[in-house]
C-alpha cells in the first residue's frame, strides 16, 4: 500500500506524519552532513544488505504498529506506608485540578490534551490540542 500523491492531504490521516518524517529527515541530513543513505547501511539501497529495497520515508511500514494509548488523569507522589494504608474508599488527591484537560499518551509521550466525554455508556476523550507530527517526532526521538 502506498501513500497516494494525487489525494487531497485531508483525505490521508497520516499525510502529516509522512511530512513530519520527511521534515526530520531533512533536520537529520542537515545536521550529519551527507545522506546516510550514501554511506551504506541496512537502509541504503543496497541489495546485499538487509532491508536494502526499503525506502526510510515509506510510512506504510509502521502503520499497522500497536502502541499504548493512554489518558492521565493527574499524579501524586506519596509515601509508601500511606499506600499500605489504603482501602476500599480511600480518596487519593491528584494533582490535577477539576475540569483542567487530561494528558493523552502513546507509549509514554504525551501526544495531546482532551476532555472526558461519555460516548455510549463508556468514557472517552475529546482533543482539544494536539501536539503537531514534528513535535511528537522529536519528543519521541529524546527518549
Amino acid at each position: 500500500m502506498a501513500i497516494d500523491d494525487n489525494k487531497p492531504a485531508g483525505d490521508d490521516p497520516f499525510s502529516g506524519w509522512a511530512e513530519a518524517l520527511e521534515e526530520q529527515r531533512q533536520h537529520d541530513e542537515a545536521a550529519a552532513g551527507p545522506d546516510v543513505s550514501e554511506q551504506g547501511g541496512p537502509l541504503s539501497g543496497d541489495a546485499s544488505r538487509p532491508y536494502g529495497d526499503v525506502p526510510v520515508h515509506d510510512i506504510n511500514m509502521v502503520l499497522d504498529i500497536p502502541v499504548q494509548l493512554s489518558v492521565e488523569l493527574g499524579r501524586t507522589k506519596v509515601p509508601i506506608k500511606y499506600i499500605l494504608q489504603l482501602a476500599q474508599g480511600s480518596v487519593v488527591e491528584l494533582d490535577a485540578l477539576a475540569g483542567e484537560p487530561m494528558d493523552v499518551l502513546v507509549n509514554g509521550y504525551l501526544i495531546a490534551q482532551g476532555e472526558v466525554v461519555v460516548v455510549n455508556d463508556k468514557f472517552g476523550i475529546r482533543l482539544t490540542d494536539v501536539v503537531t507530527p514534528s513535535e511528537r517526532l522529536r519528543r519521541v526521538s529524546r527518549g
